[in-house]
């Protein structure tokens, strides 16, 4: 019987644990997990230790206010870790803690293997080296990451986006336009979507420039993604206008039945991109904050938006900062409102897809994993 110890911190994390699980299993019909995680993994039938709803730190100021209950995590986390005598721990992104937590594993002589790179190609390119001694075998799902790696000697391999297959399996059961539309009491005109963000922070900066173009689209009604952690109430004072309605915790019913959409940087905008949705992509951060990351990035990153690094080109338009403004943006969704600028995105999203190695990334990597762990295995006796 194979024992794994899976930790993931964050609620994407659930979402490729849970399929990674499902895959393990059918190539290891004995398998037994204990984790960290949410819902999803939960429902693969696994035991739970602690949800990723408890350990969600962000920002400096709260991991400070939270120090105790952090290193308390982590102190519980090795003791727990021990007294289960897993045969490997697999960590799934999640880097502050998940990196500790593998420093101590590999002291004890369990396999570690990393699912989802931290960013390390964006910043803290000095977390290389411990990645290099205290993981056995990384697995990345962007493509370019295998090479930055490489630049490190260090081998990692590339399994692919398990976000391709977690919409396709979405999209088997997503519900019809019209049921969306009257389920949430929309009318017949097409959808635009507006995705934010989930932080008060991003969403109060954001929201009101992306909502500045809603006159200028009387054709259209727009859709707020409201975050899962936000009611109804707190986007309130942005449905001031007319043909403007929020949907919490749905975005992938909304995606699914939207016509374009304006949307934060992040993995939403691969989201976006893989539902065939034309965007525009908004990012505003404090002037401050801006300038900070600028010097941590350096010149090392071209885009800020997922779709655009993947292929390293400007599929879907970046208006950063200063350029994210009303008169931008109306010209912009005049853009990918258009027939030829949507036709010309939409063949620009199949070469995103084909970059990202298509379906079966869970697949690719629990194959991976178990090839790993025979051949570490092999090479300890």
């Amino acid at each position: 019987m194979s024992k794994y110890y899976i930790i993931a911190g964050e609620a994407s994390g659930d979402l490729h644990g849970a399929n990674l699980i499902k895959e393990i299993k059918k190539l290891d019909s004995n398998a037994t997990f204990r984790f960290w995680g949410g819902d999803l993994m939960e429902e693969q039938g696994v035991e739970l230790v602690k949800h990723y709803r408890d350990l969600a730190f962000m920002g400096f100021l709260e991991v400070i206010r939270n120090i105790r209950t952090i290193l308390g995590n982590l102190k519980f986390c090795k003791e727990d870790i021990l007294d289960y005598k897993p045969d490997a721990v697999i960590f799934i992104d999640y880097p502050g803690f998940n990196l500790r937590i593998a420093e101590f594993v590999h002291t004890n002589k369990i396999p570690t293997l990393y699912y989802v790179s931290p960013q390390v190609w964006a910043w803290k390119q000095s977390r290389v080296e411990k990645i290099k001694k205290v993981v056995d075998k990384m697995f990345v799902i962007l493509p370019f990451e295998k090479d930055f790696y490489k630049k490190f000697d260090y081998d990692v391999s590339f399994v692919g986006h398990p976000l391709i297959d977690a919409i396709e399996q979405f999209k088997e059961k997503a519900i019809s336009k019209q049921a969306f539309c009257e389920k949430y009491g929309l009318n017949e005109k097409p959808i635009i979507a507006l995705l934010p963000g989930s932080r008060s922070q991003e969403i109060e900066k954001k929201l009101p420039i992306m909502l500045s173009v809603v006159l200028k689209y009387e054709e259209y009604q727009f859709v707020i993604a409201g975050a899962p952690s936000r009611s109804n109430e707190y986007y309130a004072p942005f449905l001031a206008k007319e043909n403007v309605h929020v949907v919490v915790n749905d975005t992938y019913n909304l995606l699914n039945t939207s016509h374009a959409a304006l949307v934060t940087s992040g993995t939403a905008t691969l989201e976006t991109a893989l539902f065939k949705v034309p965007q525009v992509v908004c990012y505003k951060s404090s002037a401050f904050s801006y300038r900070i990351a600028k010097l941590l990035i350096g010149k090392r990153i071209k885009f800020i938006s997922l779709v655009n690094l993947i292929v390293g080109k400007e599929i879907v338009k970046e208006l950063i900062q200063s350029k994210l403004t009303e008169i931008n943006l109306k010209k912009e969704l005049g853009v990918i409102l258009s027939t030829e600028g949507r036709e010309n995105m939409v063949k620009e999203y199949q070469l995103l897809e084909d970059t990202c190695g298509g379906t079966g990334a869970s697949f690719n990597t629990a194959n991976e994993m178990l090839k790993t762990l025979e051949e570490l295995n092999r090479s300890r006796h």
